[in-house]
């Protein structure tokens, strides 16, 4: 595949949610048809970005173009495309073109990544590539689990998207980073492993390229270069996304789990959460309580 002329910054449509962008948290995924949503775009989904989800999309029969981080890419059948948050994407499918859009939340994706290594890094690369058949009989495993009312249904479609997780990185490792792109890649693994290792502890920028032993100003560079987003967000994004996960499946008090992240005093944490999200953390639980967030998902 070769990449050539990609749309204009310009012409880039922010959140544009067209495969589901909630405002807060969603249940556990969610899947629908490439057809479902692009066939009432006459089948071209314009430049977009997503700030907090995940997609993997498989191609099954059909064929069209990628615009994936600049590069443009045509495929065919039998094709996966990863999508990280923040990567800006679009898609020109032809007529009929068959597959599954699997989206998972953030706060999903340190739930089923917890513990995998360099899993999450891997992910990180927006890709479009050949797809194995693992994946493909997944997808459409998830697509029917998704849609039916079967027992264990929250718990099956995790562990299913765990292994579709799974085999993408697995794929994804095969294809490999540019060569050029190898020290960068680095850079970022590391400082991404760091953050993991240290949110709690409220490291700054300074901290961690002292670890990383490089400067403040070329770590915040590798970041945005990859990410778009300065290192510093980075940081404060992962606490946030931890106070939302704890927030959201646990039944701590906020002072609990305002001193938990590190916070002196629960009012800051408060001000804190609240200038991220738009929300205070007990506004962000309430609106939990609200059923079916999933349903909202699929409505955006």
């Amino acid at each position: 595949m070769h990449a050539v002329n990609a749309p204009s910054a310009t012409d880039i449509l922010l959140a544009a949610g067209l495969f589901g962008e909630s405002t807060q948290l969603p249940d556990v995924m969610h899947c629908e048809t490439i057809a479902a949503r692009s066939s009432l775009h006459d089948w071209e989904l314009a430049p977009h970005r997503h700030a907090r989800l995940h997609q993997v999309m498989l191609v099954h029969s059909g064929s069209g173009t990628a615009h994936m981080e600049g590069r443009q890419i045509p495929f065919g059948a039998c094709t996966l495309m990863n999508v990280p948050p923040g990567a800006v994407h679009a898609f020109r499918f032809e007529p009929d073109t068959q597959g599954f859009v699997v989206t998972l939340a953030d706060e999903i994706l340190d739930l089923i990544l917890a513990g995998a290594g360099d899993v999450r890094h891997m992910l990180g690369q927006p890709t479009v590539c050949a797809a194995p058949q693992d994946a493909l009989d997944v997808s459409e495993r998830i697509w029917r689990e998704f849609n039916g009312l079967a027992g264990a249904r929250a718990l099956v479609l995790r562990g299913l998207c765990a292994t579709l997780l799974g085999l993408t990185a697995r794929q994804l490792a095969l294809v490999g980073p540019g060569p050029t792109e190898h020290d960068k890649a680095q850079v970022l693994q590391r400082f991404e492993a760091l953050v993991e290792e240290h949110f709690l502890e409220h490291w700054g920028v300074a901290d961690y390229a002292r670890t990383l032993a490089i400067s403040p100003t070329h770590l915040s560079r590798v970041v945005r270069a990859a990410t778009g987003a300065p290192a510093s967000q980075l940081i404060d994004a992962r606490v946030i996304r931890e106070a939302r996960r704890r927030l959201a499946y646990t039944n701590l008090r906020v002072a609990t789990i305002a001193y938990a992240l590190g916070f002196a005093d629960p009012a800051h944490f408060s001000r804190v959460f609240t200038r991220a999200t738009g929300v205070s953390p007990r506004a962000f639980r309430h609106q939990l309580v609200a059923p079916a967030s999933l349903e909202s998902l699929s409505k955006q």
